[in-house]
């Protein structure tokens, strides 16, 4: 191998070598600013529907909100009693239902409280909760 190819080969391996660091380190002060920015959008009120829609069936589901998936449960007539969660179940994902006093998961059995606390398992973790509000004829949510 001659001097010149012999520090072409050196070089290109430092340079491979060294990719992988500056990639993580762009990589996670980029996670670190897009974590940021989804704290504060958590932080605020999301518009979720209508009350109209609300009290149509006394249920809202919600898949794709700016925070995710939202199930509100209530009416505007006793807007104190709004529950909202995020409707997937805690053990495999599955939309749960809310069954007149709880949710519960039809895949496989799991039943949660009106406060998203596990009731029955294989669930063993809550659902996630939100803090509800209507305004202007909107049904609002807000991570706690």
């Amino acid at each position: 191998m001659k001097r010149r190819e012999f520090f072409q080969w050196v070089g290109l391996s430092l340079l491979a070598s060294s990719l992988p660091i500056a990639f993580a380190a762009l990589t996670s002060e980029d996670d670190t600013l897009a974590s940021s920015v989804s704290n504060k959008a958590a932080k605020d009120w999301h518009k979720i529907g209508s009350v109209a829609q609300l009290d149509k069936t006394g249920q809202l589901l919600v898949e794709n909100s700016a925070i995710g998936g939202v199930l509100v449960v209530g009416t505007s007539k006793k807007p104190n009693n709004l529950i909202a969660v995020r409707p997937n179940c805690t053990h495999q994902g599955c939309t749960v239902e809310w069954k007149s006093d709880q949710f519960a998961c039809p895949c496989h059995g799991s039943r949660f409280g009106a406060n998203g606390k596990v009731k029955n398992g294989p669930a063993e973790k809550p659902l996630r909760t939100y803090l509800t509000k209507i305004e202007a004829g909107s049904v609002f949510v807000r991570s706690v």
